[in-house]
């Protein structure tokens, strides 16, 4: 969607939708819903989400186990939950032929929309850098050769990041820097070279004043290259921090902090708290939590193709 698109065209969309004004329209692009914190009630995590506005949820696979369990979950409630199929940094260690087959077939069936969490974690190097690398650069090959979009993890790994993604311009596929949490600089060079941003609730402990919020403020990110997701249970967006201006909990609703405080905590994150992110996002960005939802879905449904 265009940044520039006139508001009133968003409005008789919503009207489309069947919705209002008031009403969020909302893709979380990143939970981690195969997760076995969510075992023994993951039907009521998927309704609180309708609830709360949530159209699509993408289920992040972070392992071969992970990824199989997402497609899984994606076929329990088909149109509403989708797949993604990667191995995360920290488990890069665990790759091998068999692992890249299982990738490519996984990422083969319409439900899985994207290859990933894939990407490089040098702040922890669970993995040992150099079998980070290679296992990454092997999962952009594979999005390149399935033309199935790039859902990426980054920390303190940028300048390696762009340097691969940048081997495969010519050929690299919607790519998205999920969860990001880097600087100012960082997130420039990544919208310079066509990425999308995915943000979540980390807005509310970011103290850099060279990060995501000055980011945000300065509105850097395009709204037609920005996307939410929670990464859950993950990422609680704490709308009670002290480091939170008053102007950001301002934009709060009652309604969105009866899901977060009802329904979530550190321990467990839910996809129902993604309307707190979103007005976090509106808050220090000084636009209306309406328009940064239904611009961030619209994103979503586009590069990974959901259907709407």
């Amino acid at each position: 969607m265009d940044s520039n698109q006139d508001p009133n065209s968003e409005v008789e969309m919503l009207k489309k939708l069947g919705l209002d004004e008031n009403t969020y329209f909302l893709v979380d692009i990143g939970a981690n819903l195969g997760d076995k914190r969510y075992a023994r009630d993951l039907i009521g995590v998927v309704n609180r989400a309708k609830d709360c506005g949530i159209h699509k949820i993408m289920v992040t696979g972070t392992s071969a186990a992970t990824s199989t369990e997402s497609l899984r979950l994606s076929r329990l409630f088909p149109s509403y939950l989708y797949s993604t199929a990667g191995i995360h940094p920290h488990d890069a260690k665990t790759w091998d032929n068999t692992t890249e087959k299982l990738i490519r077939e996984l990422a083969a069936n319409e439900e899985c929309v994207a290859i990933g969490e894939c990407g490089l974690d040098f702040n922890r190097n669970f993995s040992p850098p150099e079998t980070q690398l290679e296992v990454f650069e092997k999962q952009v090959q594979i999005a390149c050769d399935l033309k199935k979009p790039l859902f990426v993890h980054e920390r303190d790994a940028s300048e390696k990041t762009v340097e691969i993604l940048s081997k495969y311009s010519s050929r690299l596929p919607p790519t998205v820097i999920h969860c990001f949490t880097g600087t100012y600089d960082e997130a420039k060079k990544y919208i310079d070279m066509g990425l999308y941003i995915g943000l979540t609730g980390f807005l509310w402990k970011d103290k850099s004043d060279n990060g995501v919020r000055k980011i945000l403020q300065d509105k850097l990110i395009p709204l037609d290259r920005l996307m939410v997701e929670t990464d859950a249970p993950y990422m609680y967006p704490n709308a009670r921090a002290s480091k939170l201006p008053e102007k950001v909990k301002k934009v709060f609703t009652e309604r969105s902090l009866s899901f977060l405080q009802r329904y979530c905590t550190f321990q467990r994150n839910e996809p129902c708290s993604l309307p707190i992110t979103i007005e976090m996002i509106a808050g220090f960005m000084d636009l209306k939590p309406t328009d940064i939802a239904l611009k961030t879905s619209f994103n979503a449904l586009k590069v990974f193709g959901l259907q709407s």
